[in-house]
């Protein structure tokens, strides 16, 4: 009873399939001090049932049920104002994913190792894949200033999934709500690059969540409208000035834009639907980014020169591949 309280929290909507083995991964944790707050956005296929049924099972389950449905982010935010005053340290664990048992164990010792360390994370799996850059080994941890300019200047993103991270709970009591409802899906990312201010950043080199990929779930529908592409270009607006110097900024914006514009011009070739250029357009509205068509027009004929270059060379790679003699 001398480990710090860590208020476990999983806000849910309608994921009954996946539900009960994501709480019997909390439950399961070799790290015994916990809460675990299961928050029911008003689910129809019996997923509040289910936290039910864990709850009357054991006395550390809390669930809580909406009276009315909220969005993904609103219902995120209410469910960590619901955390105990009492508790150190804060980890959410979306429905569909799972710990390994270790997992709440290792990370609340780095934190504990390190009283500067706001944000503690992992490895992840996603699907049958190892996800998220890491720290070099065995380093375990590094300033909030030079954890975010290995983003901005190498690309390195350490930050993950909310499940993939474990947060002071201070933190989160501080600001209310505490995630952006205009950075959705990546509310928790911008998040973090706040939080890395003012504080620093911990790292486990182990695996210890587990991040199910599949077509019904809100990153998938991310990659989908390019909307990984629409937020990493989000970012260096939002966050740049913050952690690098005027000239820094002024190249890794001018590069951002350039990956991104090119982007937007290969859809526009490819055609895109009304849906995907309205969601483009409010992100960039978002942080007050005009968006007009003669920007895009800049960027297709680049756009048409690659396209034309890959398509010349898997023609020459396709004929260069057929042996002398065989050609048909």
């Amino acid at each position: 009873m001398n480990q710090p309280l860590v208020s476990v929290v999983t806000p849910f909507h309608n994921t009954a399939v996946y539900l009960p083995q994501c709480i019997e991964s909390v439950l399961g944790q070799t790290y015994q001090h916990f809460e675990y707050i299961l928050v029911d956005n008003c689910s129809t296929d019996g997923a509040g049932d289910i936290a039910e049924s864990f709850a009357q099972r054991d006395s550390r389950v809390r669930v809580i049920h909406r009276s009315r449905l909220l969005s993904q982010v609103q219902n995120y935010n209410a469910a960590l104002a619901e955390i105990s005053t009492d508790s150190i340290y804060c980890k959410v664990v979306q429905a569909d994913d799972w710990l390994f048992p270790d997992c709440v164990r290792s990370m609340v010792e780095i934190a504990e190792a390190h009283p500067t360390v706001g944000i503690v994370a992992a490895y992840q799996l996603e699907g049958k894949h190892v996800a998220l850059d890491g720290l070099p080994y065995p380093c375990q941890k590094l300033s909030g200033r030079e954890t975010c300019r290995l983003y901005f200047l190498d690309h390195v993103y350490l930050f993950g999934t909310p499940t993939s991270l474990l947060l002071r709970s201070e933190l989160i009591r501080l600001k209310n709500p505490f995630y952006e409802e205009r950075y959705a899906p990546f509310e928790d990312a911008h998040a973090c690059f706040n939080l890395l201010k003012t504080w620093n950043f911990g790292f486990v080199h182990q695996v210890l969540t587990f991040s199910r990929l599949d077509d019904q779930s809100i990153l998938s529908r991310a990659r989908e409208f390019g909307l990984l592409h629409l937020d990493r270009f989000l970012t260096v607006i939002v966050h740049g000035r913050d952690y690098l110097s005027e000239e820094e900024f002024a190249r890794c914006l001018k590069a951002s834009e350039r990956r991104y514009f090119l982007y937007l011009s290969r859809c526009a070739l490819r055609g895109r639907t009304r849906e995907f250029w309205k969601l483009h357009r409010n992100g960039l509205a978002s942080v007050n980014y005009s968006f007009n068509r003669g920007k895009l027009c800049k960027w297709i004929p680049r756009a048409i020169l690659e396209k034309t270059w890959e398509a010349f060379w898997s023609r020459w790679d396709k004929d260069s591949s057929i042996i002398p003699g065989e050609e048909r």
